[in-house]
């Protein structure tokens, strides 16, 4: 089934009433690197907020899950860093399940605490994003969440709903560039990750947009 497609705004609206509904929701945003999916979670926040009120929507990031770069230096995997295979997926799963489970009257937490990402030191920072039992809304945001793999498959059932943000690549390559510069990278250094690292992690991302429930493109 082709998911449906949605303008930003119209994803904006639809987080926005998902967050009014009886329950928690958790909104997965898959996509690409540099498809846009953190912005589009961090405009869905803001909104979700002037519309229910601050704390309404939190926001987890997927990267929050990557490993270590000493752990990737062990592994000799640190110059494919964003592949699927340098992330503790099973970790991240388990993060989602709880976050899930905290609205069913089933789990003890009254805040579960999610790691985040801090690219100035391009390192995950450990029990950084609470998020309470009041939260109505949380927004994860991540490369791999519509993934076929194990334990990635999971998450589709785990989701309320799945998006899936969808970008020119010219576009995403652009972005790419300069983030990688941002972060320290000259430009040539910063295009050669952009296409040959992160250009083949987006190429397995493209294969599984299908999976999701709506699509945005950004």
């Amino acid at each position: 089934m082709t998911p449906t497609e949605l303008s930003v705004d119209a994803a904006v609206e639809r987080a926005v009433a998902l967050a009014a509904g009886p329950g928690r929701a958790v909104l997965g945003i898959a996509g690409a690197p540099g498809a846009g999916k953190s912005t589009l979670a961090r405009r869905i926040v803001a909104a979700v907020d002037a519309a229910h009120g601050p704390g309404t929507a939190v926001q987890v990031p997927m990267d929050g899950f990557h490993l270590a770069n000493a752990a990737l230096d062990a592994l000799g995997r640190h110059d494919r860093k964003g592949a699927i295979d340098t992330f503790d997926a099973a970790g991240y799963v388990a993060l989602v399940r709880r976050l899930v489970a905290a609205d069913d009257g089933t789990a003890a937490d009254e805040v579960v605490w999610a790691p985040d990402f801090d690219r100035r030191v391009d390192e995950p920072v450990a029990g950084s994003i609470a998020v309470p039992r009041s939260t109505r809304l949380v927004v994860s945001e991540g490369n791999y969440l519509l993934d076929t793999d194990a334990p990635w498959s999971a998450l589709t059932d785990l989701f309320t709903e799945t998006w899936a943000c969808v970008v020119d690549d010219r576009v995403r390559v652009d972005r790419l560039v300069g983030r990688h510069m941002r972060h320290g990278r000259d430009h040539e250094a910063a295009r050669t990750w952009a296409t040959e690292v992160d250009g083949v992690n987006a190429a397995r991302v493209a294969a599984t947009v299908g999976r999701a429930s709506r699509t945005i493109r950004t």
